[in-house]
């Protein structure tokens, strides 16, 4: 049983990325099919679809390489606020990653947000990871 969805989220996608693999399967949760539609939105994976089989429910994620040799667009991947410790931040403070190529994730009041659409909606709330 895994305590820490967004962590094995992460994490599945990484080794993935890191073995060159084209699909990985991640549990499904709402938490991390929200991740995957913004993963989506801004790029950084090729699609993603949920299948059920009777009780389980995952989603296959299509990773997304560049050119012949396969270079991951996803370079790094890394978790912020962890359930022991919650980190939060406001609208101004919202750092931009890798000269904007990469996302922040936030956990906010109008949902699970990126980092621009919460300065263009003013509002700031828990960073829950890093993705360039």
């Amino acid at each position: 049983m895994v305590n820490d969805t967004i962590s094995d989220f992460l994490t599945r996608i990484r080794n993935a990325n890191n073995s060159k693999h084209q699909l990985v399967e991640v549990k499904a949760t709402k938490m991390t099919k929200n991740l995957a539609e913004i993963l989506k939105e801004e790029g950084l994976i090729e699609d993603f679809q949920i299948f059920e089989a009777g009780i389980k429910t995952s989603i296959i994620i299509s990773l997304k390489y560049l050119g012949q040799n396969r270079k991951p667009v996803i370079t790094e991947l890394k978790r912020i606020s962890k359930p022991g410790i919650r980190v939060y931040i406001r609208e101004k403070d919202i750092p931009n990653l890798l000269g904007s190529v990469g996302v922040t994730i936030l956990s906010t009041s109008e949902g699970i947000i990126s980092d621009r659409k919460a300065k263009s909606l003013k509002i700031g709330g828990e960073i829950l990871c890093k993705i360039g």
